[in-house]
């Protein structure tokens, strides 16, 4: 193996179509005063490559787990010495504690469960492999390079290192059903990541090797929720409207018509996403509309809008990822 080679080891127990131009296409077209930095000319042709592929039932699918859609991880960076996270969903509770030497995964670590839940189930294995953490850069239209692979190391280290305590409560005959579940994301891990971008596989056929938990491996297998990968992509650089997106590709999915989801309260949206808790409803309903247009540049056709006095959000039934059409992502 070469010496710019590391490894982070642990255990526990432009498209034209039909007559439209691409976004790019048209950004270039504007006047030279009008300039348009390379990042959001890259962000517009990811959003056109995402509706594009969208309407040719071609989305390059991914797979998401149930805790953590229907509740978020941490959408910034918690505060020094915070390792608690929680977060509700109607009767669905999700808890997360960091590892005192790592802290809580926060922010883009949210893209490590999408990628191990994906590839777990293309390979209907619990113990599953990947040729290169480049390989995982890329899945997530993330640059290669030296400070984004110290950062999925980071990322890593925050995720294997946290506990998910996930469970159910509900009423069954004036008697409390409930149900609880503890677990971590992996039990083991093995991860080489090299700088060198022409270094595609590991020196004598190895390959990163990452064992999921039972508990992990096996609600990943009997909820996974598809998500549309390409979008993931252009959201990555924005957790809550990456939240928000899958939040909705599933609430639609399994809405029976147009149905009220209050936006406060115990049970409301902002309790539901890993967005901070705002002092001021205003605030977070200025950022749900923001984080609903992004949604709506790649999904233009969502039905999710708020109320006219901004205290609920209607949706209705829905598909974000287009049944039989698309392929598996993460090869």
């Amino acid at each position: 193996m070469n010496n710019r080679s590391q490894s982070f080891s642990t255990r526990t127990g432009a498209h034209q179509h039909h007559g439209f131009q691409s976004a790019g296409s048209i950004l270039r077209s504007l006047p030279d005063d009008l300039v348009v930095s390379k990042q959001k000319l890259r962000r517009a042709e990811a959003i056109a490559c995402v509706r594009l592929k969208r309407q040719e039932a071609n989305q390059n699918l991914g797979l998401a787990s149930r805790p953590f859609v229907l509740c978020g991880l941490p959408i910034k960076k918690p505060a020094l010495g915070q390792l608690l996270h929680e977060r509700r969903n109607g009767q669905f509770s999700l808890q997360v504690t960091g590892h005192p030497s790592y802290g809580l995964p926060w922010g883009q670590d949210r893209l490590i469960p999408i990628f191990l839940a994906t590839l777990a189930i293309r390979q209907q294995s619990q113990t599953i492999q990947f040729r290169s953490a480049a390989e995982m850069l890329d899945s997530f239209g993330m640059q290669q390079g030296g400070t984004q692979y110290r950062r999925l190391v980071a990322a890593f280290q925050r995720i294997f290192g946290a506990t998910i305590f996930f469970g159910t409560d509900m009423l069954r005959e004036k008697a409390a059903v409930v149900h609880r579940a503890r677990f971590n994301f992996m039990s083991e891990a093995r991860i080489w990541y090299s700088r060198d971008a022409d270094q595609a596989t590991l020196p004598g056929g190895f390959q990163n090797e990452i064992v999921l938990s039972h508990e992990f491996f096996n609600e990943i297998m009997s909820h996974p929720i598809p998500t549309d990968m390409e979008a993931a992509k252009v959201l990555s650089c924005s957790p809550a409207a990456l939240d928000l997106f899958m939040w909705l590709s599933y609430r639609c999915f399994v809405a029976k018509g147009r149905e009220r989801v209050p936006l406060f309260g115990d049970f409301g949206l902002v309790s539901q996403l890993g967005s901070a808790d705002y002092a001021r409803p205003r605030k977070f309903r200025e950022r749900l509309e923001g984080w609903l247009d992004l949604v709506r540049s790649m999904w233009p056709e969502c039905p999710a809008s708020i109320d006219s006095n901004g205290t609920g959000l209607f949706v209705d039934r829905a598909n974000a990822v287009l049944p039989n059409g698309g392929n598996h992502g993460t090869e």
